[in-house]
This record gives C-alpha cells, structure tokens and sequence, in this order.
C-alpha cells in the first residue's frame, strides 16, 4: 500500500499561501526539446492529451523555432494541429516574427518570448545582445497583442549565470520592466541553473514590486540542480506569486546552459501544494501514470521522487 492509497500527505495549511495555484507544464516543450533521440510526434501528441486528462489547463505544447536550433521541435506544425482540440490553454513558443507568423497560421493564442538577464546567455542563446534581443521581441509582442493574443514572457538566468556568476537584482529587474512595458501579459522568472535558494527568490521579487512590476503578473520557473526548487516556490508562493511552471515526471533542462539539470517536477510541486491545501486542480494519480508512460517511452525512469514513490519505480 503506498501513501495515496492511505490518504497521503495529510493536509496541513499554512498562512500566508495562495488558496489556488496555477501550473505552467513545460513538459512536453521545455522538457522534450532537450531529449537527445528525437520523439515521435504521435508520442508527443498523447503525452499532451494525457497532460490535459490530469486537470492541467496550461500545457505548454511546442516552439516555432528554426529546426536547425531545435531539431526535436521541427514538427511543431504537425505537433498543434495534432491537440489543438484540446479545451486547454497551448502556449508556444516564439523566437522571432517568423515564429509568430507560423503560430498565428494555425490559430495560436497563447505565445511566449524567451529573453536573458545576463548578456553572456544572450549571445549563446540568442546571438545578440540582451537590447538587441528586446528590440527583437518588441514587434513580435506589439503584433501578438494586435491579434488579441496573450504573451508569456520568459527570462533566463535570474538568479545566476554559468558564465557570470551572480546577476545583480538591477540587471534582472531592468529587463522584467523592458518585458512589461513592451507589453508582455505575464513574466516567468527562470532560474535556468538551479542555483536560487529561499532568500534570493524572496530578494527578487520584493525589488520588482519596488519597481511597480505587479506580483501578478509573475510567474517562477525553478530547476532543481542543487535540490532547492520546492523550497524556492514556496518562498515565491509566500510573497504572492500563483504561477509556477513544472514539467512531468522533472523532464527537461536547456541545450545552452551544460550545467542545467531537469526542471521541477510537476508531481513533487502538487505533493507539496496537496499537503498545504492549496488548490491546483490536477489529479496526481493521473499524473504520476503519464509520466511513467513517457519514462517508458524514453527508455528510463523517471528522476520524479513522487513518481517513484507512487510507482514504485527502480530508484
């Protein structure tokens, strides 16, 4: 007998803490684009539909990248017009105007950018400048939102950088107020390796309040590399924020930061938030069961602790 089987965790709410949560899953995008063997589109295509029958309304589906970058991702047209039925939110990625353009073709209307906060990030990831990469986005933005289309807008390297080091609170601020300005709906703050701990995240985001960024409009996107994601969303969840991107069964990491390991795991966050009584609206059952699908697939378990305790997969 394992522990939802006896009515595990017990639910035990702490002040301060949002009643609802909503999770971002970047599972399918953010996780799969970093697999080293490509995954069949039909595969990828179920993994999001299994997503959906969780609860989970924002899946992250796919990014309108240049295949020459992302080669996992070169199906992303076949890929949406494959769920695109689903009564979920899809958000996809955009790198460029040509991005959106592909997006838009076939109805999108949740899309994201993804900037830096560190110069060095910039130019491995985007081959520009961190200001040449906001000049980038602010036509794709302005075009999206003259569509009526809303915009995520992701930031790396938040909390540290592999190049760098510390990135100054300044540096990241500037950068979220470029987003918002430009006309971003919502920011997600990427701790793209891992490196945030409690304090940190607590530092951030009262210095974009101080700048009039509203907590609402925030999201925080942990990978757990040196094991602090949990701990850093509850700090976050403490403060005021009520988006938190995971990724099934902690799939993921990012192509140009060596040193990043898996995201949070979508599983260990609703354990967490289950236990807090907050609201979230996924079923874990459902949810440790698709992800040791997609481990079967992938040839491997799942780096889950949820997962394997609830699955009692091979540690």
């Amino acid at each position: 007998m394992n522990a939802s089987e006896l009515d595990l965790p017990m639910t035990v709410p702490a002040r301060g803490l949002p009643a609802r949560v909503r999770i971002h899953e970047v599972g399918a995008r953010d996780g799969l684009q970093n697999e080293r063997a490509t995954v069949p589109t039909a595969v990828k295509a179920e993994f999001i539909r299994r997503l959906a029958g969780t609860g989970l309304a924002t899946i992250e589906a796919t990014s309108f990248v240049h295949p020459k970058w992302v080669p996992q991702l070169a199906d992303a047209e076949d890929l949406y017009r494959a769920v695109a039925d689903l009564p979920v939110a899809l958000p996809v990625l955009v790198p460029n105007e040509r991005g959106l353009d592909r997006a838009l073709a076939l109805g999108a209307r949740r899309v994201a950018v993804f900037a830096s906060a560190t110069e060095s990030f910039a130019r491995a990831n985007l081959n520009r400048t961190v200001d040449e990469a906001l000049a980038m986005f602010e036509p794709v933005v302005r075009r999206a939102k003259a569509e009526g289309v809303h915009v995520r807008g992701y930031l790396s390297m938040c909390f540290g950088d592999p190049w760098e080091g510390a990135v100054p609170l300044p540096q990241v601020v500037r950068v979220c107020r470029a987003l918002l300005d430009m006309g971003c709906d919502e920011l997600s703050l990427g701790d793209t390796i891992g490196v945030a701990t409690p304090g940190h995240v607590t530092a951030l985001l009262a210095a974009l309040t101080e700048a009039d960024v509203p907590v609402s409009a925030l999201g925080v996107h942990f990978h757990d590399t040196y094991g602090q994601a949990l701990a850093n969303t509850l700090a976050a969840l403490q403060q005021g924020v009520t988006t938190v991107d995971a990724s099934a069964g902690g799939l993921g990491g990012c192509p140009y930061a060596k040193s990043a390991t898996g995201n949070l795991a979508t599983e260990d966050l609703v354990w967490m938030l289950r236990g807090l009584g907050i609201d979230t609206g996924v079923d874990l059952g459902r949810l440790v069961a698709t992800s040791v699908w997609m481990a079967a697939h992938l040839g491997r378990p799942s780096p889950s602790r949820t997962v394997r305790a609830l699955s009692h997969q091979e540690q």
